[in-house]
């Protein structure tokens, strides 16, 4: 029923789309910086935040590299490329993830320490933060989406009524993603502070 009405009247179509489009974004966008956050367990995800300097450019380790997650405490980073071992580690080292990765001649291995309560903490408000951030991102696009609405409304191409259940279309839409986002940011948390 949601879709029908905003995306059957002729002069919102475009909009519905594009807002749609650009608020699932986001909250894909946020459904990395999740998988990207650190929890006591090793995950692939955590060094997907990692640039290493490649003959003067800065490349993502994972285009690089295999990275593989063998136990639940270690991350095994396989260079493509032998000769970037060093450049690798030290890209580890100084991306602030409180990893010590040790190197060994052929492969990198980040053991991944069991995190302190107050590390725990520290990524819980890190998760907030991030969340907000998102939130807003979604309500910035909701106050495009009724900006569009109402230049069609101005401009006559659609009736006061169709302006009306659009702007209360984009509201649902903006409701929804918000509490996709916050249901992962809370299961997110019950990860981070629980303690294996």
């Amino acid at each position: 029923m949601a879709q029908a009405t905003m995306a059957a009247i002729p002069g919102l179509r475009e909009t519905y789309s594009q807002l749609r489009t650009r608020m699932e974004k986001a909250v894909e966008d946020f459904r990395k910086a999740m998988a990207a956050t650190r929890t006591g367990r090793a995950s692939v995800h955590m060094l997907d935040s990692v640039n290493v300097d490649y003959y003067g450019s800065q490349m993502p380790l994972n285009q690089m590299s295999t990275v593989h997650a063998p136990e639940p405490q270690l991350i095994v980073v396989q260079p493509y490329d032998p000769s970037q071992l060093g450049a690798i580690e030290k890209a580890i080292r100084t991306a602030d993830l409180g990893l010590n990765p040790m190197n060994d001649g052929k492969i990198i291995r980040v053991p991944v320490p069991p995190l302190t309560e107050e590390r725990r903490r520290d990524m819980v408000k890190h998760l907030h933060k991030v969340l907000e951030e998102h939130r807003t991102a979604v309500r910035n696009i909701r106050r495009d989406g009724n900006d569009a609405i109402k230049k069609a409304l101005k401009d006559k191409k659609i009736t006061e009524d169709d302006e009306k259940r659009a702007m209360d279309e984009i509201q649902r839409l903006t409701d929804d993603e918000i509490k996709k986002m916050e249901d992962m940011s809370k299961a997110k948390e019950k990860e981070v502070m629980e303690i294996k």
